[in-house]
C-alpha cells in the first residue's frame, strides 16, 4: 500500500513567496507558488462579543500573539524551509493601522533574517489579482466590494486605476455595522452571518 505524497514532494516548480496579512480582524500567513497554487494558508480571526467592533490596538495584540505559531503552521503544512522561498510579503495597505504594522514589522524581519527580498503588496490589488488566478480572467473590470471600498476598477495604461466608487459607505462597512446592530457574531464574518440569519426566517 503506497503512502501518500508529502508536502514537499507535492510542491510545484517555481518561485515560492511567503506571504502575511493582518489588514483587518485577520491574520494569515501562506505560502503560494508563482502559479498560484496555495500551499498552506492558517489564519486567526480576532472575535469580539456581539453587537461590537474591533479595534485597532486590541485587533494588533491578538495579531501578535498568533503570528508565530501561524508562521509555523505555514512552513510545516507547505513542506517547506526559509531557504525554499524566493521572497517575503506584506500587505501594504489599505488597512487598520495597527494590525498592518504587526504584519509589516514581522515581515521586515524575516526578510533580513532569511536575506529575502521584501514584497509590499497593496490589499486591493490583491484581492483582485487572486480573483484573476482563479477564475483566469484576462482583463476583467471589477466591481471590487470590501469593508473599507466599494469601486469599479479595471486596468489601464500600466496600472489598475478607479473608474467609480461609492462616496458614502462601503458595502462591507454597511454590512459590518447592521450586524453590530442585531448583536451577531463577526466569527467566521459578519455578511456571512447576517446571510444565515436570512436563511433561517426564509425556511
Amino acid at each position: 500500500m503506497s503512502s501518500s505524497p508529502s508536502p514537499a514532494s507535492r510542491r510545484p516548480r517555481g518561485p515560492l513567496a511567503l506571504g502575511l496579512e493582518s489588514s483587518a480582524n485577520k491574520i494569515g500567513i501562506g505560502v503560494v507558488s508563482l502559479s498560484g497554487e496555495i500551499l498552506s494558508n492558517p489564519r486567526h480571526t480576532y472575535v469580539t462579543p456581539p453587537g461590537h467592533g474591533f479595534l485597532p490596538r486590541e485587533t494588533a495584540q491578538h495579531h501578535l500573539v498568533h503570528l508565530l505559531p501561524l508562521l509555523r503552521a505555514a512552513l510545516s503544512e507547505a513542506g517547506v524551509a526559509p531557504s525554499d522561498l524566493a521572497c517575503v510579503c506584506y500587505t501594504k495597505g489599505p488597512g487598520m493601522g495597527g494590525p498592518l504594522q504587526v504584519a509589516a514589522a514581522a515581515a521586515r524581519a524575516l526578510s533580513l533574517l532569511w536575506r529575502k527580498p521584501l514584497v509590499a503588496v497593496n490589499h486591493c490589488v490583491a484581492h483582485i489579482e487572486m480573483g484573476r488566478a482563479v477564475t483566469g480572467a484576462v482583463d476583467p473590470v471589477v466591481l471590487y466590494v470590501s469593508g473599507g471600498n466599494t469601486q469599479v476598477i479595471a486596468y489601464s495604461e500600466g496600472r489598475y486605476r478607479i473608474f467609480g466608487e461609492t462616496i458614502d459607505i462601503a458595502v462591507g462597512n454597511c454590512l459590518d455595522r447592521f450586524a453590530r446592530v442585531l448583536e451577531l457574531s463577526n466569527d467566521p464574518s459578519p455578511g456571512y452571518n447576517i446571510e444565515q440569519v436570512n436563511c433561517l426566517n426564509k425556511c
